[in-house]
């Protein structure tokens, strides 16, 4: 493992605490920040990625610095881009600056970057250092990442149960299990998600907005995404008929031309999964979004659905509401459905997990151990 300079790791840090500050509102570009010294190594200025078509976060903090960038040192939690997009490449303005060392946490994984970059930094005379902070950087984008080289959005499931494992009394009773400090959070979650997921079984038994509230700090609303294979979706339901953001509805060839036109008509957007199968294909659902520059969803469906998620291998995040409750009941709904892991060694096993007291519930939650991300 390389050794880093203490100063280039303290000044990243500062960097990717700058990056944070964008989350929930770049998608669907990545978190970015960045900090640039003078020749003399005094902070001269500061910047972060803001949201799409907003200057990038090297722009802002060398229009902050001004003359005095030339000749210093510029630290970005991510590879500076060498291309026109939104907005002009940024490796350009930095050589235009007079930057004599730029310090990066990591490669930008879009493929329109990807080292191009770093390598015109390098052809102007630019010193380059990669890799400070990488996996920090790495994890602090880590949606960005999956869209970028899985060709998917990053999936994040929510369950919200009781301490048995309980999602609903035998009876089907499921409101509330939790806390209203548990829901506030999930709320929280949700303003920062591009997506939320439900089955059609939720939206028959809840009927629910599926809508992040702007006092819990959303900067714009998420697409609403509805996994029904036969059309069932009503047409008066809450998520097609109330404010929020725009409905899209799964379906499969085997539901009626005649459904699809109503719910079209009522405002939703409809696609069709490849193939004749009964059920959706979440594999290909989630590549159409990520085609659409969906890069973070959260499924928020019931245990069909998000059994499905977890025996496709689709779940990257699980974010676990448990409250000091005990339902029982062998016929009670549990949290999780679908086929599951025949052994223990087959089961998913997070890492970085966390634990949070909300009010009187837990928060237990953790990510799927990934390889592109770093993980072993």
């Amino acid at each position: 493992m390389t050794a880093f300079h203490p100063i280039d790791l303290k000044f990243m840090q500062d960097a990717l605490n700058l990056a944070r500050r964008g989350t929930g509102r770049t998608h669907p570009n990545p978190m970015v920040g960045c900090i640039v010294l003078d020749r003399e190594g005094r902070v001269v200025g500061e910047g972060w990625h803001k949201g799409p078509g907003l200057a990038h976060a090297e722009v802002e903090a060398l229009e902050q610095a001004g003359e005095r960038a030339r000749g210093g040192t510029l630290y970005v939690s991510l590879e500076p881009c060498s291309h026109y997009g939104r907005t002009p490449p940024c490796a350009d303005r930095i050589i235009q600056a007079g930057i004599r060392r730029v310090v990066a946490a990591m490669q930008d994984p879009n493929p329109r970057v990807s080292g191009r970059g770093f390598e015109r930094l390098s052809r102007a005379g630019v010193e380059v250092t990669v890799g400070v902070m990488q996996r920090e950087a790495l994890l602090l984008n880590r949606a960005f990442v999956t869209r970028m080289t899985q060709g998917r959005p990053y999936v994040t499931l929510k369950l919200a149960q009781s301490l048995d494992g309980k999602a609903a009394t035998h009876t089907g009773e499921s409101q509330w299990i939790t806390s209203q400090d548990a829901r506030s959070h999930a709320h929280q979650i949700r303003a920062q998600v591009d997506a939320i997921i439900a089955g059609i079984g939720t939206v028959l038994a809840d009927d629910p907005l599926l809508t992040a509230r702007p006092a819990h700090g959303a900067h714009r609303q998420p697409v609403r995404v509805i996994v029904d294979s036969r059309a069932r979706t009503p047409l008066t339901a809450r998520c097609l008929v109330e404010p929020g953001g725009p409905t899209w509805i799964a379906l499969t060839q085997r539901a009626s031309e005649k459904r699809r036109k109503e719910l079209q008509e009522a405002g939703a957007q409809v696609w069709i999964s490849p193939g004749d199968g009964e059920r959706v294909d979440l594999g290909a659902l989630l590549q159409h979004l990520a085609q659409h520059e969906i890069t973070h969803v959260l499924v928020e469906g019931g245990p069909t659905l998000a059994g499905a998620f977890v025996d496709a291998d689709l779940v990257d995040e699980v974010q676990a509401y448990i409250a000091p409750m005990v339902i029982g009941g062998k016929e009670a709904l549990p949290s999780l459905g679908g086929q599951g892991r025949a052994t223990l060694a087959q089961a998913i096993r997070l890492v970085d997990p966390n634990v949070e007291r909300l009010g009187p519930d837990l928060l237990v939650c953790g990510r799927t151990p990934r390889r592109f991300l770093g993980d072993v």
